[in-house]
């Protein structure tokens, strides 16, 4: 991918991994044409080959951007002395984001099963979560306020994979019923009462 000089180019490409993910999300990521994101984006297609080589890249760049919106801050002081209120709001963070972002979300796993670098992309991401899980439970367990028997890392892997799972039921195959708030309540009971984590007074 190039990276634009100016600020016209960054407004440009901008616009085009604007008009991308709308095109997707509408045409699906088989269907979609590169012809149907300039046509979006209101631009040449020589434009669009200023910045990218093809539809993958220009996937990528979208895909970016929903990960930057679902990494949330980390587990840290920002809920004062609360730490479950601090489970909450990474939960919630995490949540919304898969809400606002289902049909990529959904996008993803597809194309992550046809394209061995999506999939690689798809499981980079997963890493990047459980590793800051298992940062905040070790911080937890230090401060004592979290069961110190648990493995940090087993621990991440299998609340991370619950949230995520259920993040996924909920707002992408629409399975589970429920809306955000309900989602996010019981997500936070489950971590709360998996780490041994009880409100502060």
């Amino acid at each position: 991918m190039s990276t634009p000089r100016t600020e016209r180019g960054a407004r440009t490409r901008a616009a085009l991994v604007d008009a991308a993910r709308h095109v997707f999300e509408r045409e699906g990521y088989l269907d979609t044409r590169i012809t149907d994101i300039t046509h979006e984006a209101d631009c040449a297609t020589g434009s669009f080959y200023t910045y990218f080589a093809d539809k993958e890249e220009v996937f990528a760049a979208v895909m970016e951007s929903v990960r930057h919106e679902m990494l949330h801050p980390q587990l840290d002081a920002q809920q004062g002395d609360d730490p479950v209120a601090a489970i909450e709001a990474a939960n919630r963070a995490y949540l919304d984001a898969v809400r606002r972002n289902a049909r990529l979300v959904a996008l993803m796993e597809q194309v992550g099963a046809i394209d061995v670098r999506f999939r690689a992309w798809r499981q980079e991401t997963g890493r990047a979560f459980i590793e800051r899980n298992a940062a905040g439970i070790r911080r937890l367990q230090r401060e004592g306020l979290a069961d110190r028997g648990l493995d940090p890392e087993l621990a991440a892997h299998a609340l991370s994979g619950m949230v995520s799972r259920l993040g996924y039921q909920a707002f992408v195959t629409r399975e589970v019923d429920a809306k955000l708030d309900d989602v996010v309540a019981a997500a936070t009971r489950l971590w709360a009462n998996a780490l041994g984590v009880s409100r502060a007074a």
